[in-house]
């Protein structure tokens, strides 16, 4: 504690707080004002995540706290020794565990070198954080002192902190024994459990407050444990649970590459995307990933879909259970409040309706507002298929693709133009509702903003790539001398016009810059702005080879890529802003994706080059790869986007992705191929992957420097086609 407190351990809240400085409060501080993350540290598991200071410390502020269920159960968890101020030394945290450690200056020995020191470590189970508080001293005489613990809950509602708007009242403690107290919220109990007993314990209006006075002899250690479960208290509207323990993936990822970073960055990265699966409560044997932490811990149509797409290399598990968490809240009806519509995958689900302001922005717990969620839910159920999901599986959900086939051709191009738009009906949900969803995304060469209705360039790429999908799946299992066969080939002359009306619409530019417009404006104008766009469109058949040429050399071009990624939009762009969400930041994913659709279209050197550049982000942030960045920003290092999340599936599975396009593999279970095309010069060095799947089988995948191919584990009627 600071010299003021040594004396009055009452407000153990302030205990490490600097002194007033007299500034500004902190945007994180400000009414109505969006917390910010970057300086914080997070842990997840399931539907519980926890957010503190570096020191561990939840002071009650911003987005401070232990969240259940989208509720923070916790607010205040702070601790501090009498006669002492807790110095943060350092900190670590991977997937649902963090370590904190402080200097306990002012107790112990004297002189420069610190003599005790505190160390909490976290771990979180779903809807339980359990901490191990550890005092240890290495004083030369024993030290006598006394820890205080003290914890609060405001049980506000994930928006309303979102929003800036968390009052911070704490709800009422009530003390159950001697070591146990808790309070409540309409939805949730939330229980604390001490251990040992606290000598003194009470509660009231500033939440709970437990001390413990300790003697530590020179050596020795005094271990104090705070465990904070939480107990649903009626139905919820989707509770959803931990499936942190419930994919066939491999325990642990063997990577042996030339840079050694690679490994470190697989495992931080699958340790966070395995503590972002959630399990189905429609059927708890199907998981998917939740999008992020803390704003998007549930399940999003579009971000869960692209994380199992990519992680696929690692087993069918995780696209399955996605496929069929999706397909059981497949549209049914039309409902423009809702954005639902017959055969519409979902873009989001909430426990309660999400808001910033209820006269402007406003989702409902079930949200449809998506332009490509059903297109990739189909190329995923495709791609899954290809990798080894089991046929019965596959044939299960054809009467989801079938009703996602007719959405795609039928429902999602209103105008006679036979572009996929989309617009937001409601007045109340996304303006924009492709991944780029933030208000001000879509912007011509000059910067001005784009009208509604919007037709995105991606979107229709997809919905090319999702036509030829659905053909081939509905030949393969469908009745191929029926309606199945009929609707096959239907949906191929469909996605031929479509590939058309791409070429006669979208190519903006001049003779020798021609690129992809990001979007058809509803003015019928291409939105020429030079965005990443563009790059979603490659892989997906909606481009000639030339074409595709054309769009990976403006992406790689100086103004799109740069140290660490291609950025949303060109940086001689009007309105770019290098932090800007969609307005030339860099996202993993994005950049991720980019990479994948060069190296499909045959363009493995620059994919390898982009993918490269995503190693160099993961070191940056200690291998954690974060949603969102700004690009080279900092003497020659990414500066992280104030309000992003972390972990953030599809950001952790761009990691998978980077590997993808390092080995160049794609397999075709069904004809039994495997095939690598590995970039002529290996983006890590010599490489070898243990633990992929190949349907059944377990393969080791090895990459010599100078290019050579070996494959271990593949079963004898695979070919390989090097």
């Amino acid at each position: 504690m600071s010299r003021h407190q040594a004396e009055d351990v009452e407000d153990v809240r302030d205990a490490t707080h600097a002194p007033d400085s007299g500034l500004p409060a902190s945007p994180a501080d400000a009414a109505g004002r969006q917390p910010w993350l970057h300086d914080l540290v997070i842990c997840v598991d399931g539907n519980g995540t926890a957010l503190s200071d570096a020191d561990g410390a939840m002071r009650g502020s911003g987005a401070h706290g232990f969240f259940v269920d989208d509720q923070r159960v916790v607010s205040e968890f702070v601790i501090g020794l009498v006669g002492a101020d807790l110095v943060h030394v350092a900190h670590a945290a991977r997937g649902s565990r963090g370590e904190f450690l402080t200097s306990a200056r002012g107790v112990g020995d004297p002189g420069a070198d610190p003599t005790v020191e505190v160390h909490r470590s976290r771990h979180l189970a779903g809807g339980v954080l359990r901490e191990q508080v550890v005092v240890t001293s290495r004083a030369s005489t024993p030290v006598e002192t006394e820890l205080v613990v003290r914890l609060g809950g405001d049980g506000a509602d994930i928006s309303v902190v979102k929003s800036g708007l968390a009052t911070g009242h704490l709800l009422e403690p009530r003390r159950e024994t001697d070591a146990t107290t808790g309070w409540q919220s309409a939805e949730l109990t939330t229980r604390v459990e001490l251990s040992p007993a606290p000598a003194a314990l009470t509660t009231g209006a500033d939440g709970v407050r437990a001390s413990f006075p300790l003697r530590i002899e020179p050596g020795s250690r005094a271990v104090v444990e705070v465990v904070v479960g939480t107990e649903r208290r009626g139905a919820s509207m989707f509770a959803a649970d931990t499936g942190s323990d419930a994919v066939d993936w491999p325990e642990r990822l063997e990577v042996e590459a030339g840079d050694p970073r690679l490994g470190r960055l697989l495992e931080t990265s699958l340790t966070d995307l395995r503590s972002l699966l959630l399990r189905d409560p429609a059927d708890l044997r199907d998981v998917f990933t939740a999008a992020g932490t803390p704003w998007y811990l549930t399940l999003f149509g579009r971000d869960s879909l692209w994380a199992a797409r990519m992680a696929l290399p690692l087993g069918t598990d995780l696209a399955g259970g996605t496929l069929r968490a999706l397909a059981r809240r497949q549209g049914t009806r039309h409902d423009a409040s809702t954005a639902e519509a017959p055969g519409k995958i979902p873009h989001e689900l909430r426990r309660t309706s999400h808001a910033h302001d209820a006269d402007s922005f406003h989702l409902p717990p079930v949200y449809w507002g998506t332009v490509d969620a059903t297109a990739l839910w189909i190329c995923l159920l495709h791609d899954a298929w290809r990798w080894g999901l089991a046929d019965d599986e596959v044939r299960d959900l054809l009467p989801a693709l079938r009703s996602a086939a007719s959405w795609l051709t039928e429902l999602a191009t209103p105008d006679d133009d036979g572009l996929i738009k989309y617009v937001d009906e409601s007045g109340h949900g996304l303006v924009n509702q492709g991944w780029k969803d933030s208000g001000d995304s879509m912007r011509f060469r000059d910067g001005s903003l784009a009208a509604s209705p919007i037709a995105l360039v991606e979107a229709q790429a997809y919905a090319v790539e999702a036509a030829v999908a659905a053909a081939t799946l509905l030949r393969a299992f469908g009745t191929t001398d029926g309606p199945d066969g009929t609707r096959a080939d239907e949906l191929e002359r469909w996605a031929e016009a479509l590939r058309d009306r791409v070429r006669s619409r979208f190519w903006v530019g001049g003779p020798d810059d021609r690129y992809l417009a990001m979007a058809i404006d509803g003015d019928d104008r291409p939105v020429d702005g030079v965005g990443s766009n563009m790059g979603h469109a490659l892989g997906t058949g909606a481009l000639t080879p030339e074409e595709a040429r054309r769009v990976t050399d403006t992406l790689t071009a100086p103004t799109m890529l740069g140290s660490f990624g291609i950025a949303t939009l060109a940086n001689d762009n009007g309105g770019f802003n290098p932090i800007g969400y969609h307005t030339g930041s860099v996202w993993v994913h994005d950049t991720a994706i980019c990479a994948l659709g060069m190296a499909r279209e045959g363009h493995a050197t620059e994919a390898a080059a982009v993918a490269r550049r995503l190693l160099d982000v993961g070191e940056a942030f200690d291998y954690r790869l974060p949603e969102l960045f700004a690009d080279d920003a900092v003497f020659g290092r990414p500066a992280p986007y104030p309000a992003s999340c972390r972990p953030q599936a599809w950001a952790a599975a761009s990691s998978v992705a980077m590997l993808t396009v390092a080995l160049g593999i794609s397999a075709d279970v069904p004809n039994r191929t495997v095939r690598l095309r590995p970039p002529a010069r290996p983006p890590f060095g010599a490489l070898r992957v243990r633990g992929l799947r190949v349907g059944e089988a377990v393969v080791t995948v090895e990459v010599g420097a100078d290019g050579t191919v070996t494959v271990d584990g593949l079963p004898s009627d695979f070919t390989l086609e090097r």
